[in-house]
């Protein structure tokens, strides 16, 4: 406790102050994930709730670590901070659609073992996205971790920065019954906005890319996606249809 007792000396606020300011973004966190169908939610958010009362600089970072310990430890979370996956190595005539600025933020993961998680917390509504999730960022992943989107193009060879392209991401959800106009899918209702809520949760990331044949929407591998636990899983998954299928391949 002395400890925490000269951590807050510097800051003129109590103890007590302290545990409300974490409990208030605990239950921010918990909130928006909820809310927000698990995207991540950006540090800015968090330090605005302790800013706006509390003027010391360094307050949000001590706020925001306690929060983090207390959902792994009663919770069973991990509020894990998300690194921003690093641009292509051919960023000409490329315009990312996604904002530099929101550069750190953090989602929520179960460290509970997989086959209690299951039993006890997994949503059975919600298995089909996490399937969806799991299908399209190994295309994606196969793809070498970059796919054009292609709209309303057949059997065409795009050409970029020197590489060939064919067969984009619709090509693929296609040849799965997954079309580009549907909006009351079964199961996934809105195809597009199933697809666009990949990049809102960041496991991709798109780009829009100018070349000689005009612009091309690129799908990329996010941040969430290039998390090793998730990178182990996919090459796991590929392994095992690859094995099923009678051959043999290097998934690395």
């Amino acid at each position: 406790m002395a400890n925490a007792g000269e951590d807050l000396s510097q800051f003129d606020i109590s103890q007590e102050e302290k545990d409300k300011l974490v409990a208030e973004v605990i239950r921010y966190v918990l909130f928006k994930t909820h809310q927000n169908s698990g995207c991540p939610i950006k540090r800015d958010e968090l330090t605005q709730l302790v800013t706006k009362n509390y003027r010391q600089r360094a307050l949000p970072a001590l706020v925001i670590n306690a929060a983090r310990e207390k959902l792994s430890t009663i919770f069973g979370y991990e509020m894990k901070e998300l690194q921003r996956s690093r641009p292509s190595s051919t960023n000409q005539g490329r315009t990312s659609q996604q904002s530099f600025a929101d550069v750190k933020s953090y989602v929520i993961i179960s460290q509970l073992p997989a086959d209690v998680y299951r039993k006890y917390v997994e949503d059975v509504n919600t298995a089909h996205l996490t399937g969806f999730t799991f299908v399209i960022v190994s295309i994606v992943y196969l793809a070498g971790g970059k796919i054009a989107e292609v709209l309303y193009q057949h059997d065409r060879t795009y050409h970029h920065c020197g590489e060939s392209i064919a067969d984009g991401l619709w090509h693929h959800m296609r040849r799965m019954g997954l079309y580009e106009n549907e909006e009351n899918h079964p199961v996934l209702g809105n195809i597009k906005q199933a697809l666009e809520a990949l990049v809102q949760q960041r496991y991709l990331q798109k780009d829009k890319v100018n070349g000689p044949e005009g612009n091309t929407l690129f799908y990329e591998l996010a941040e969430r996606a290039l998390d090793e636990a998730i990178s182990k899983k996919i090459k796991e998954y590929i392994s095992q249809i690859v094995q099923n299928d009678g051959a043999s391949a290097d998934v690395e």
